[in-house]
Protein backbone atom coordinates (compact mmCIF):
# COMPACT_ATOMS: atom_id res chain seq x y z
CA UNK A 1 0.00 0.00 0.00
CA UNK A 2 1.29 3.44 -0.88
CA UNK A 3 1.42 6.43 1.40
CA UNK A 4 -1.80 8.23 2.36
CA UNK A 5 -3.70 9.26 -0.75
CA UNK A 6 -1.51 7.18 -3.11
CA UNK A 7 -2.74 4.39 -5.34
CA UNK A 8 -2.65 0.85 -4.02
CA UNK A 9 -1.18 -0.73 -7.15
CA UNK A 10 -4.54 -2.40 -7.83
CA UNK A 11 -6.36 -1.94 -11.13
CA UNK A 12 -9.70 -0.16 -11.56
CA UNK A 13 -11.89 -3.27 -11.43
CA UNK A 14 -9.96 -4.55 -8.40
CA UNK A 15 -10.67 -1.43 -6.36
CA UNK A 16 -14.28 -1.38 -7.55
CA UNK A 17 -14.63 -4.99 -6.35
CA UNK A 18 -13.30 -4.14 -2.88
CA UNK A 19 -15.52 -1.07 -2.54
CA UNK A 20 -18.56 -3.04 -3.76
CA UNK A 21 -18.07 -5.83 -1.21
CA UNK A 22 -18.02 -5.87 2.57
CA UNK A 23 -14.46 -5.49 3.83
CA UNK A 24 -14.82 -8.18 6.50
CA UNK A 25 -17.19 -10.79 5.07
CA UNK A 26 -16.92 -10.16 1.33
CA UNK A 27 -20.69 -9.81 0.93
CA UNK A 28 -21.84 -7.70 -2.04
CA UNK A 29 -23.29 -4.27 -1.20
CA UNK A 30 -25.14 -4.03 -4.53
CA UNK A 31 -27.44 -6.42 -6.35
CA UNK A 32 -25.60 -8.90 -8.60
CA UNK A 33 -26.55 -7.08 -11.82
CA UNK A 34 -25.18 -3.70 -10.69
CA UNK A 35 -22.06 -5.31 -9.25
CA UNK A 36 -21.39 -7.25 -12.44
CA UNK A 37 -21.96 -4.26 -14.71
CA UNK A 38 -19.69 -2.04 -12.63
CA UNK A 39 -16.94 -4.64 -12.70
CA UNK A 40 -17.39 -5.20 -16.44
CA UNK A 41 -17.02 -1.45 -17.00
CA UNK A 42 -13.95 -1.50 -14.80
CA UNK A 43 -12.36 -4.17 -16.99
CA UNK A 44 -13.16 -2.20 -20.15
CA UNK A 45 -11.83 1.00 -18.58
CA UNK A 46 -8.50 -0.69 -17.85
CA UNK A 47 -8.11 -1.43 -21.56
CA UNK A 48 -9.09 2.14 -22.48
CA UNK A 49 -6.58 3.54 -19.99
CA UNK A 50 -3.90 1.25 -21.40
CA UNK A 51 -4.56 2.43 -24.96
CA UNK A 52 -6.12 -0.81 -26.25
CA UNK A 53 -9.73 0.35 -26.64
CA UNK A 54 -11.76 3.42 -27.39
CA UNK A 55 -15.47 4.10 -26.93
CA UNK A 56 -17.33 6.32 -29.41
CA UNK A 57 -21.01 6.62 -30.21
CA UNK A 58 -22.02 3.71 -28.03
CA UNK A 59 -19.51 1.35 -29.66
CA UNK A 60 -16.25 -0.08 -28.39
CA UNK A 61 -13.33 -0.49 -30.80
CA UNK A 62 -9.96 -2.20 -30.43
CA UNK A 63 -7.20 0.25 -31.37
CA UNK A 64 -4.17 -1.73 -30.17
CA UNK A 65 -3.92 -5.53 -30.28
CA UNK A 66 -0.70 -5.69 -28.28
CA UNK A 67 -1.27 -8.16 -25.42
CA UNK A 68 -1.70 -6.42 -22.05
CA UNK A 69 0.59 -7.41 -19.21
CA UNK A 70 -2.33 -8.41 -16.99
CA UNK A 71 -3.70 -11.89 -17.71
CA UNK A 72 -7.36 -10.96 -17.21
CA UNK A 73 -7.05 -7.84 -19.38
CA UNK A 74 -5.42 -10.05 -22.02
CA UNK A 75 -8.39 -12.43 -21.89
CA UNK A 76 -10.92 -9.60 -22.23
CA UNK A 77 -9.03 -8.08 -25.14
CA UNK A 78 -8.90 -11.47 -26.89
CA UNK A 79 -12.68 -11.76 -26.47
CA UNK A 80 -13.21 -8.33 -28.01
CA UNK A 81 -10.93 -9.17 -30.94
CA UNK A 82 -12.54 -12.57 -31.44
CA UNK A 83 -16.07 -11.14 -31.49
CA UNK A 84 -15.31 -7.97 -33.45
CA UNK A 85 -18.77 -8.04 -35.07
CA UNK A 86 -20.21 -7.06 -31.67
CA UNK A 87 -19.29 -3.46 -30.96
CA UNK A 88 -22.05 -2.15 -28.71
CA UNK A 89 -20.76 -1.11 -25.29
CA UNK A 90 -24.01 -2.26 -23.71
CA UNK A 91 -23.63 -5.73 -25.22
CA UNK A 92 -20.10 -6.04 -23.89
CA UNK A 93 -21.07 -4.76 -20.47
CA UNK A 94 -23.86 -7.33 -20.32
CA UNK A 95 -21.61 -10.14 -21.52
CA UNK A 96 -18.65 -9.40 -19.26
CA UNK A 97 -20.94 -8.79 -16.27
CA UNK A 98 -21.88 -12.48 -16.24
CA UNK A 99 -18.41 -13.55 -15.11
CA UNK A 100 -16.77 -10.32 -13.93
CA UNK A 101 -17.22 -10.94 -10.19
CA UNK A 102 -15.53 -14.33 -10.45
CA UNK A 103 -12.81 -13.10 -12.83
CA UNK A 104 -11.86 -10.10 -10.70
CA UNK A 105 -12.25 -12.08 -7.48
CA UNK A 106 -9.80 -14.65 -8.81
CA UNK A 107 -7.36 -11.92 -9.85
CA UNK A 108 -7.46 -10.47 -6.35
CA UNK A 109 -7.08 -13.95 -4.92
CA UNK A 110 -3.95 -14.53 -7.01
CA UNK A 111 -2.63 -11.19 -5.78
CA UNK A 112 -3.09 -12.28 -2.17
CA UNK A 113 -5.71 -9.62 -1.41
CA UNK A 114 -8.68 -12.00 -1.16
CA UNK A 115 -9.07 -15.61 -0.13
CA UNK A 116 -11.33 -17.89 -2.15
CA UNK A 117 -13.99 -19.58 -0.03
CA UNK A 118 -16.34 -22.32 -1.20
CA UNK A 119 -19.49 -23.18 0.70
CA UNK A 120 -22.05 -25.90 0.04
CA UNK A 121 -25.80 -25.47 0.31
CA UNK A 122 -28.01 -28.45 -0.47
CA UNK A 123 -26.78 -29.75 -3.84
CA UNK A 124 -24.98 -26.59 -4.92
CA UNK A 125 -21.65 -25.06 -4.04
CA UNK A 126 -21.10 -21.31 -3.88
CA UNK A 127 -17.78 -19.56 -4.30
CA UNK A 128 -17.07 -16.31 -2.51
CA UNK A 129 -14.07 -14.15 -1.72
CA UNK A 130 -13.15 -12.80 1.70
CA UNK A 131 -10.39 -10.30 2.52
CA UNK A 132 -7.06 -11.58 3.75
CA UNK A 133 -6.63 -8.24 5.53
CA UNK A 134 -9.87 -6.27 6.17
CA UNK A 135 -7.91 -3.02 6.55
CA UNK A 136 -6.36 -3.45 3.10
CA UNK A 137 -9.78 -4.26 1.64
CA UNK A 138 -11.25 -1.10 3.18
CA UNK A 139 -8.43 1.09 1.93
CA UNK A 140 -9.67 1.90 -1.63
CA UNK A 141 -12.81 3.64 -0.34
CA UNK A 142 -10.81 5.53 2.26
CA UNK A 143 -8.17 6.47 -0.30
CA UNK A 144 -10.76 7.94 -2.67
CA UNK A 145 -12.44 9.84 0.16
CA UNK A 146 -9.07 11.40 1.05
CA UNK A 147 -8.47 12.35 -2.59
CA UNK A 148 -11.82 14.13 -2.76
CA UNK A 149 -11.24 16.01 0.48
CA UNK A 150 -7.68 17.15 -0.26
CA UNK A 151 -6.11 19.01 -3.15
CA UNK A 152 -2.85 17.06 -3.01
CA UNK A 153 -2.02 14.58 -4.39
CA UNK A 154 -4.25 15.09 -7.44
CA UNK A 155 -6.40 12.13 -8.53
CA UNK A 156 -5.09 10.10 -11.44
CA UNK A 157 -7.18 9.38 -14.54
CA UNK A 158 -7.72 5.86 -13.18
CA UNK A 159 -9.00 7.39 -9.92
CA UNK A 160 -11.41 9.63 -11.84
CA UNK A 161 -12.90 6.81 -13.92
CA UNK A 162 -13.16 4.61 -10.81
CA UNK A 163 -15.11 7.39 -9.09
CA UNK A 164 -17.30 7.67 -12.18
CA UNK A 165 -18.08 3.96 -12.15
CA UNK A 166 -18.79 4.05 -8.42
CA UNK A 167 -21.32 6.82 -9.03
CA UNK A 168 -22.79 4.98 -12.05
CA UNK A 169 -23.32 1.79 -10.06
CA UNK A 170 -24.87 3.51 -7.04
CA UNK A 171 -21.94 3.11 -4.65
CA UNK A 172 -21.49 6.81 -3.85
CA UNK A 173 -22.38 6.41 -0.20
CA UNK A 174 -19.45 4.03 0.30
CA UNK A 175 -17.03 6.85 -0.56
CA UNK A 176 -18.96 10.03 0.27
CA UNK A 177 -20.56 9.13 3.60
CA UNK A 178 -18.38 11.51 5.65
CA UNK A 179 -17.38 14.21 3.15
CA UNK A 180 -18.71 17.74 2.75
CA UNK A 181 -20.27 19.57 -0.21
CA UNK A 182 -16.86 20.59 -1.57
CA UNK A 183 -15.78 16.96 -2.01
CA UNK A 184 -19.08 16.08 -3.69
CA UNK A 185 -18.64 19.03 -6.04
CA UNK A 186 -15.12 17.84 -6.82
CA UNK A 187 -16.42 14.38 -7.65
CA UNK A 188 -18.89 15.84 -10.14
CA UNK A 189 -16.12 17.91 -11.72
CA UNK A 190 -13.76 14.94 -12.05
CA UNK A 191 -16.39 12.86 -13.84
CA UNK A 192 -17.30 15.76 -16.14
CA UNK A 193 -13.62 16.22 -17.06
CA UNK A 194 -13.04 12.60 -18.09
CA UNK A 195 -11.80 12.08 -21.66
CA UNK A 196 -14.74 11.37 -24.03
CA UNK A 197 -14.21 7.55 -24.28
CA UNK A 198 -14.15 7.14 -20.49
CA UNK A 199 -16.99 9.61 -19.94
CA UNK A 200 -19.13 7.67 -22.40
CA UNK A 201 -18.22 4.37 -20.73
CA UNK A 202 -19.37 5.79 -17.39
CA UNK A 203 -22.61 7.07 -18.95
CA UNK A 204 -23.29 3.72 -20.66
CA UNK A 205 -22.65 1.92 -17.37
CA UNK A 206 -25.07 4.18 -15.51
CA UNK A 207 -27.74 3.53 -18.15
CA UNK A 208 -27.14 -0.23 -18.03
CA UNK A 209 -27.35 -0.30 -14.23
CA UNK A 210 -30.55 1.76 -14.32
CA UNK A 211 -32.12 -0.60 -16.84
CA UNK A 212 -31.08 -3.64 -14.78
CA UNK A 213 -32.60 -2.15 -11.62
CA UNK A 214 -35.87 -1.45 -13.45
CA UNK A 215 -35.99 -5.01 -14.77
CA UNK A 216 -35.37 -6.35 -11.30
CA UNK A 217 -38.16 -4.28 -9.77
CA UNK A 218 -40.76 -4.97 -12.47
Amino acid sequence: MDEMGGRTGLLVADEFFLIAHNDTRGKAKLNPAATGLGLAAGLLSELVLDGHLTVVGGDVSVVNRRPPADALAHTVLDQLIGEAQHRSVRIWLSFLAQSAATSVGERLSRAGVLRRRESRRLLRSKVGYVPVDPNAAAWPATRLRVLLERSDPPPTLADAVLLGLIAAAGLNREVLWSVGPRAQHRLTGLIAALPPPLKELVAQTEAAVGAAVLRGSS
